[in-house]
């Protein structure tokens, strides 16, 4: 027994003293300029760390990383200001209820949790810094999504290895589970289906726990660091009257050091609980971070992020005003048809009855679409090699190593997550894992909602411009609607068997050359050769805008969507839609031109990823 006390004992002062090191160093080379937390003085900086090549990184990161932060600061502020003006609610009843404005005051405290940097160990990333209002509360940072595809995060860099996906609506997405005459599975948040909501019952609720300690987002080392930094917020008290007296943790005295440690660092070892607390503190803990989801949650379903308020939902409820023009028409018919855009991202509004039948129904179950079906499907996507997931192959300054397989990674989507597999999360059911191979490659499908979103004075994802630059897809691999559309047309009748960058001379990439998937099974083959024409294209990209929120039909030209205008950028100019984000505008790193499925880098694992 002695003996265990004793390596326990040098164990936590290992964790303490690296720790303290740690948090002595790291300086301003953070994005915003992290000041020691025991002090006002600038530290000097760390060793240097940028595992990437030319072409990934954007030059202009540092000032976007520090537009964003402002604009955060800002809305942060503002949600506070409501949530004090806010008559407090009264708790009354059993079961206990808020009554008059507890809903409100839970949805404003969300969002003050969402847009609070100090939840991350530099306090210098929100949850919104991936997710801002006026792009659907998706990526905000233009060069970003046109280069790196994953947002940096709080270690600056490190970053993730998919885009950042829309918040509007995702809170309608149901837990994850098994159609068993499909054979398939439905619901579920994340790209990857990994957060099921198992536990919550709310899928979005627990996808809000997992950026806070993913190594490569927040990077908290444990989920307890939530608490503790919940207990000297300034709106504890609001999380307090909602939630109870559940802030009065016994937090040892080298938490703030651990916390200030990015996860992953190599002195936490495995430890994913490296606070000690007592059974008593750590339930305490879990409860925090349970409501700090459900809050979260609460906020994305809140009209002030899904409120329902396109055009298109203006045009089902026959809302005077809200007429379809020509293009949109055309468009709407081509999504249910042609397209076949509505076998994925169901628009809830046709019905085809047979000779003899009338339909005696009403709007009511359809007034609110969610344009997609809640699956997954792999689209056979090219591997992107500017995603910065696959440099990150070396330790950084705290020994950490992001993706040891480098371009011999692949994103298998559902089927790792399946299997537990790495860059994913634990499958909470076993009885699912047989079906990973038929999931391989498999990705949500999106709802169609705000996937054309920009700042007003960005008025289109479209060059030449002004545009605002957008990713789209898990992989960012398409950089605009049109591009996108494009690709549903032609995969099939485009296919070349080479990697991004190397298509043959005489053509154009993503225009008429689509490199070969980057996970070759389950390919989803009802899209591919739709036979569009360049009208028809175009006229899909147009109703897509359509579903953009804050329409109003008194004056369609200003959109109401909440915090809009918060974007302080600039807009881009250049290029063309079909060559938009094309290896011909930034440079690619080069992968070695080939004719067969390995390609210069690993082949598609036959056994699951470690």
């Amino acid at each position: 027994m002695r003996k265990r006390r004793l390596i326990a004992l040098f164990i936590a002062c290992a964790v303490v003293a690296t720790a303290l090191l740690i948090s002595t160093l790291l300086t301003s080379a953070q994005s915003g300029g992290a000041r020691a937390h025991k002090g006002d003085r600038e530290e000097p900086p760390p060793p240097f760390y940028n595992p990437y090549p030319p072409g990934i990184l954007p030059a202009d990161l540092d000032s976007e990383i520090a537009r964003v932060l402002r604009e955060v600061d800002f809305i942060e502020a503002e949600a506070l200001a409501q949530l004090r003006a806010l008559p407090p609610p009264t708790l009354t009843n059993q079961p206990p209820i808020l009554a008059h404005t507890g809903q409100r005051a839970n949805v404003l405290l969300g969002k003050v949790m969402n847009f609070d940097k100090n939840i991350s160990p530099f306090k210098d990333r929100a949850c919104a810094f991936c997710h801002m209002p006026y792009v659907g509360f998706s990526g905000p940072i233009p060069s970003v999504n046109l280069t790196m595809v994953a947002y940096p995060g709080s270690f600056q860099f490190r970053a993730g290895k998919r885009t950042a996906q829309r918040y509007t609506y995702s809170p309608r997405y149901p837990v994850l589970q098994l159609y068993p005459d499909q054979a398939l599975l439905f619901g579920g948040n994340f790209w990857d289906g990994r957060s099921t909501g198992y536990l919550l019952q709310s899928a979005d609720a627990e996808q809000a726990q997992h950026p806070p300690v993913d190594t490569q987002e927040h990077a908290l080392p444990d989920t307890a660091c939530i608490a503790f930094r919940l207990e000297s917020a300034v709106y504890k008290s609001f999380f307090e009257k909602i939630w109870g007296d559940i802030l009065d943790i016994r937090f040892p005295g080298n938490t703030e050091d651990i916390c200030e440690t990015p996860g992953g660092a190599k002195v936490f070892g495995t430890d994913v609980t490296p606070i000690r607390l007592s059974p008593e503190d750590r339930a305490k803990a879990n409860s925090v971070y349970d409501h700090w989801g459900q809050s979260i949650s609460f906020f994305e379903d809140s009209p002030q992020v899904s409120p329902f308020t396109s055009k298109v939902d203006a045009n089902i409820n026959g809302l005077p005003g809200s007429a379809y023009s020509p293009d949109e028409l055309a468009g709407a018919i081509l999504f249910a048809g042609k397209g076949n855009c509505n076998s994925c991202h169901i628009d809830g509004q046709r019905t085809t009855l047979t000779p003899g039948q009338t339909q005696t129904g009403t709007y009511a179950v359809n007034a609110r679409p969610l344009f997609t079906c809640f699956g997954y499907s792999n689209l056979g996507l090219p591997l992107n090699p500017r995603d910065a997931f696959f440099y990150q192959t070396t330790p950084d300054f705290f020994g950490f190593t992001a993706n040891p397989l480098g371009f011999g990674y692949r994103d298998l989507g559902l089927g790792t997550f399946l299997r537990s597999g790495f860059g994913s999360a634990p499958n909470p059911n076993s009885t699912w894992t047989q079906l990973a191979p038929r999931m391989d490659g498999r990705q949500q499908v999106s709802t169609v909602r705000n996937v054309a979103m920009t700042p007003p004075q960005c008025p289109t994802t479209e060059a030449p411009g002004p545009y605002f630059q957008k990713e789209f897809f898990h992989n960012g691999y398409i950089k605009s609607l049109k591009q996108l559309v494009h690709f549903y047309n032609t995969r099939d009748k485009f296919p070349f068997p080479v990697t991004s960058g190397h298509c043959p001379s005489g053509t154009t990439e993503k225009v008429d050359c689509w490199p070969m998937p980057e996970v070759p099974d389950n390919i989803d083959m009802t899209v591919g050769n739709l036979g569009l024409t360049d009208q028809e294209e175009n006229q899909l990209v147009i109703i897509m805008q359509a579903l953009n929120d804050g329409f109003d039909p008194s004056n369609p030209s200003v959109s109401t969507y909440p915090d809009i205008n918060t974007f302080t950028g600039k807009c881009m100019t250049g290029g063309t839609a079909a060559t938009q984000g094309n290896n011909t505008l930034i440079p690619t790193p080069t992968l070695p031109p080939c004719a067969s499925a390995v390609c210069g880098v690993a082949p598609l694992p036959t056994t699951p990823i470690p």
